[in-house]
């Protein structure tokens, strides 16, 4: 008996569209991050992007449980000294660009090396309801569905 490890040219990789609208967000990174790598199926080989491609929508309407709107702070450097730079998770949903709440949190998700940066570049994040993937045909997955702690309630 030997394990076999998939090879790049036998990837067979598929599209998924995720609506984000009331799902708890480390609940979706955790799935999102799955996803990307590959984890959901047999074939799983650590070092091969076998993963599929994820479009998620409504991340303008993610749910953080607890008190994280206002207390959760996202850190970024200028590069200068003293450059620290701070955000809270509800500045950044309110602002212009509320998709990177989700993009930070799968991408933490994921291993520190280069197949994750190959691998990120799989998620499609948008604040609205559209997207300009439907040619791909994306096969609809429904996170609320699978756990009743993923949707949050009022």
């Amino acid at each position: 008996m030997k394990t076999y490890s998939i090879k790049p040219a036998e990837v067979q990789k598929k599209w998924y569209l995720v609506d984000a609208q009331d799902l708890v967000l480390g609940r979706l990174a955790v799935i999102l991050a799955n996803m990307l790598r590959g984890k959901h199926k047999p074939s799983f080989t650590p070092h091969v992007d076998c993963g599929d491609h994820v479009v998620v929508i409504n991340a303008e309407k993610i749910a953080l449980t607890g008190k994280k709107l206002s207390d959760k702070i996202y850190y970024r450097h200028t590069g200068y000294p003293g450059g620290i730079k701070s955000r809270t998770a509800g500045a950044i949903l309110e602002g212009n660009k509320p998709e990177e709440v989700i993009i930070k949190a799968v991408q933490r998700m994921l291993p520190r090396n280069k197949l994750a940066r190959t691998q990120i570049g799989n998620l499609k994040v948008y604040a609205g309801a559209e997207h300009p993937h439907v040619a791909q045909q994306p096969e609809s997955l429904d996170v609320a569905a699978m756990n009743s702690k993923n949707k949050r309630s009022a």
